[in-house]
């Protein structure tokens, strides 16, 4: 999606080994619970593996070794906190909290933009269209639409199943619902939700419309925008009004851009706004955040 690395990497003894001479030992087991994290002196792991059974092997994990804690790059219930920055990073308890979810790229974008709606104008009810490219449990060609996180396993959706190429592909989303877990005072049955899985590498959107408990008008949302990024310390609202496409917004830091060409409010209740984030660069960088925010917060 980016291009090649400009590090170079070279393998020797289970280690990749940059030309900086850093090392990253390599293991080769089935579960994240088979390796000696305690021998490499590991502080946090961040499981992206995506396989349900390692986040069921995480709790094992912090009981029997000097690991802190374990970061899940997915939304799975089996964990003691989901936490998206910009919308619930202040209620992490960090003596309950060992097994965090960084939750889904959706839900980072959406998180922090429904979070300071839901805070300011208040949210009676709305839909949300989610645009999100292509993943890699899907099929060239026409088949079964398998499980990534549990290997083996069909999904019910049948239509998940058929070619990525040149189809758009309509089907369920878990967008709102990591989203309810992180922004108090919504619910699935208040905001429903829909994805198309689009023909393309990288780059999501949401088409979002809500219906406000009180009335406001499109300049004063773009400024209140404006008026969070000026003064966020992390880069999780940007704002757009430049004639842009999904490929501009690649390797956006971002965890939502919110492009304002869009940005409506119709009879002072009704509001539309249309977001762009880079499903993979954008939330890899919250992950990377997300570590740095609880290492602050334990050094306090």
């Amino acid at each position: 999606m980016y291009g090649r690395q400009d590090i170079e990497y070279k393998s020797k003894a289970d280690c990749l080994i940059n030309d900086a001479g850093a090392k990253i030992h390599v293991h080769h087991e089935k579960k994240i619970s088979d390796v000696n994290w305690d021998m490499y002196e590991v502080d946090y792991i961040i499981d992206a593996s995506g396989i349900l059974e390692n986040v069921l092997c995480a709790k094992d994990i912090i009981n029997s070794s000097n690991v802190k804690r374990v970061f899940v790059t997915h939304s799975p219930n089996n964990v003691d906190f989901t936490m998206v920055l910009g919308a619930n990073e202040n209620t992490l308890d960090l003596d309950k909290h060992k097994v965090i979810s960084t939750s889904i790229c959706d839900a980072t974008a959406l998180g922090p933009v429904l979070n300071t709606i839901n805070n300011t104008y208040g949210i009676n009810n709305g839909y949300i269209t989610t645009l999100h490219p292509w993943l890699n449990y899907q099929n060239v060609m026409d088949g079964p639409s398998s499980s990534w996180s549990v290997p083996g396993e069909i999904y019910h959706h049948y239509a998940l199943g058929r070619s990525v190429d040149g189809n758009i592909i309509p089907k369920p989303t878990s967008a709102i619902n990591a989203t309810c877990k992180v922004v108090e005072g919504i619910s699935e049955e208040m905001i429903g939700s829909y994805s198309y899985r689009t023909p393309t590498a990288i780059v999501g959107s949401a088409d979002i419309t809500l219906n406000l408990k009180n009335k406001t008008d499109k300049a004063s949302v773009i400024k209140l925008f404006e008026k969070i990024e000026k003064e966020q310390t992390l880069k999780i609202i940007h704002n757009n009004i430049k004639p842009l496409v999904s490929l501009d917004f690649l390797k956006s830091e971002y965890s939502a851009v919110v492009d304002h060409r869009w940005t409506n409010v119709l009879d002072g209740n009704l509001l539309k706004i249309v977001l762009w984030y880079d499903n993979e660069w954008g939330y890899s960088s919250r992950v990377v955040d997300q570590l740095k925010y609880v290492y602050e917060l334990e050094k306090e």
